[in-house]
């Protein structure tokens, strides 16, 4: 780690990139999107793919985004690059986070994220969680895209930063869904790779 670097910057590959936080409203393309790249991710890993899951604010239907798709794929032990991250690049994914528990790759085009963590891990977890409590709540809902509305008219250095700053309201929306799911007799989860209906915090969007 260089002089004047967090340590999430550090595991940037190719360094701190500065591009332009652009909210769009929901666009029913983003599924299809990412029904696409699972399929891809898919034939790519083969076995080794325990879950994939299109995860962050283009997973949720009505909410404004970044027209960046995030996808988790869940594998048996992160830190074994040889068993994914290798075919992920012979797939055409480019490397740009590597930190321990967490790779990111994504397209040439910078459009596609996907974020390869281990299948028990509680950002996993935690992802899926606010995913899965913002399709249900309106209310929650409202408050994460007017959030992200405001912040992204502001400049930030990198999208990196632009994350963090939302660290309070994801980590309020998760205590709501936390109750939420405590108050419910029975968790009733969605099939795993259902493109619509796939849950420590949701680490932060690094490498945009």
């Amino acid at each position: 780690m260089t002089g004047g670097q967090s340590p999430q910057e550090a595991h940037l590959v190719g360094g701190i990139e500065h591009r332009a936080v652009i909210v769009t409203d929901y666009d029913p393309a983003w599924p299809v999107r990412y029904e696409a790249e699972r399929i891809k991710i898919r034939d790519a890993l083969g076995p080794a793919a325990l879950s994939i899951e299109h995860i962050g604010s283009t997973s949720v239907p009505g909410l404004a985004a970044k027209s960046i798709i995030d996808i988790a794929v869940g594998v048996a032990d992160v830190d074994d690059d040889g068993a994914h991250v290798a075919a992920l690049l012979a797939a055409g994914y480019q490397l740009r986070v590597h930190e321990p528990a967490h790779r990111m790759l994504r397209t040439p085009a910078l459009d596609v994220h996907v974020h390869v963590l281990d299948a028990d891990s509680p950002h996993l977890t935690d992802h899926l969680a606010l995913r899965d409590h913002l399709r249900r709540n309106p209310a929650d809902r409202e408050l994460y895209e007017q959030t992200k509305r405001r912040l992204a008219a502001m400049d930030w250095p990198s999208m990196n930063h632009y994350a963090q700053a939302k660290t309070e309201v994801i980590t309020e929306i998760l205590r709501h869904a936390r109750a939420s799911t405590a108050a419910e007799p029975t968790a009733v989860r969605a099939p795993a790779n259902d493109p619509q209906a796939r849950r420590s915090a949701v680490p932060p969007d690094r490498g945009g």
